[in-house]
């Protein structure tokens, strides 16, 4: 299969994280950024939480720090919209991704898949969809109870010491999600396992993504 790679090391790539959560970014697409910096990508990061307070805004951004670390530059933001109660609350993310809108201008998009069990989840991606209209959108999958994964159709292959590398930043940073039962190794990397093995990934692992729309030269 033909790779159709968002940039060769050298080149400059600019990126829009979007989390509801301050995991959810380093959950969905974590191995990818590592992946791009490591690769040798001139990355340009602009990283955004909308809902993180307390212990968990301290968490989410030492997780960035560690993840963005060799980026070429990298603007973190982090918001308080209540946690659970995102569609309540549309109006006024919808007034802060507009304004986020102004002051960058990515060349991809990573943001929740559409179908995605949360409630929080699914309206970042309509607000994504609604305000980010002519970008290129990666959905990313976070793994949950409620057995809502789906089928993605792009992949990025992973190292196996990269993603053993995502894996200890996540429990490193995340001491207030690892007494969930999912929140653990087995849970991440038998993901990525599944996800490599649906696109033959020379190591056999990877983060897949959900593109619904692209322009091909």
């Amino acid at each position: 299969m033909k790779a159709l790679g968002l940039a060769r090391p050298g080149e400059k790539l600019s990126i829009l994280c979007l989390g509801a959560h301050s995991d959810d970014i380093e959950i969905g697409a974590g191995g990818t950024i590592l992946s791009l910096i490591d690769s040798g990508v001139e990355l340009h990061v602009h990283w955004c939480v909308l809902s993180a307070g307390g212990e968990r805004s301290h968490e989410g951004r030492a997780s960035a720090e560690a993840f963005l670390k060799g980026a070429a530059s990298a603007v973190v933001d982090v918001a308080d919209f209540e946690d659970s109660y995102f569609p309540s609350n549309s109006r006024s993310i919808k007034r802060w991704m507009i304004d986020l809108r102004a002051r960058t201008h990515p060349d991809v998009v990573f943001t929740h898949a559409r179908r995605d069990a949360h409630q929080d989840h699914r309206e970042v991606n309509q607000l994504t969809w609604n305000v980010f209209r002519d970008h290129l959108v990666l959905e990313y999958e976070i793994p949950k109870w409620d057995g809502d994964l789906g089928r993605p159709n792009a992949y990025v292959p992973l190292a196996a010491a990269l993603l053993e590398r995502k894996v200890e930043l996540l429990h490193a940073h995340f001491g207030t999600q690892r007494s969930k039962d999912w929140f653990d190794r087995e849970t991440f990397i038998g993901l990525a396992r599944l996800r490599g093995m649906e696109c033959r990934a020379p190591e056999h692992f990877a983060e897949a993504f959900t593109l619904r729309k692209a322009r091909i030269l």
